[in-house]
């Protein structure tokens, strides 16, 4: 969520390292799904219900800017030092066991999460995502006239 709230407000989309690390990127209704399927289900095992699909972090900034219309730049900062570099989850358990994989395009969940964050940006100003100074959405103060 930080890169589409940053891209919203066209402020700097912010990668920590050169951005080749991968990560992948789950809708909420695909992980209830799951958890309901592992609840409901007979197996009692550790499995994984993620998303396969992986991007680069660079990849998926660039991509949020292009769909929110951003005038946002791209900034890198120092790595992390437990910055995982790869992240690509292996479902066949969950495919196997549980009959259950993702069903919401990464491209679809990401539009209906920016709808999310323009409505709750239309109604509180700003949103501050991350680091010492980040905060909840508050109520936008009218000026008063």
């Amino acid at each position: 969520s930080n890169f589409i709230i940053q891209s919203l407000q066209d402020k700097p989309l912010t990668i920590y390292g050169e951005g080749q690390q991968t990560r992948s990127f789950q809708y909420v209704s695909d992980l209830v799904n799951g958890l309901n399927a592992l609840m409901n289900g007979n197996y009692d095992m550790p499995v994984n219900l993620g998303n396969p699909d992986e991007y680069t972090v660079k990849n998926f900034a660039e991509h949020i800017k292009e769909m929110t219309g951003s005038k946002s730049e791209i900034t890198f900062l120092k790595a992390t030092k437990d910055d995982p570099t790869q992240r690509k989850p292996d479902i066949s358990t969950a495919k196997r066991e549980l009959d259950w994989e993702p069903v919401v395009q990464v491209k679809e969940g990401l539009q209906k999460t920016i709808a999310y964050f323009s409505r709750v940006l239309e109604e509180s100003g700003e949103i501050i995502p991350t680091g010492q100074d980040a905060s909840k959405p508050k109520p936008k103060i009218e000026d008063e006239a």
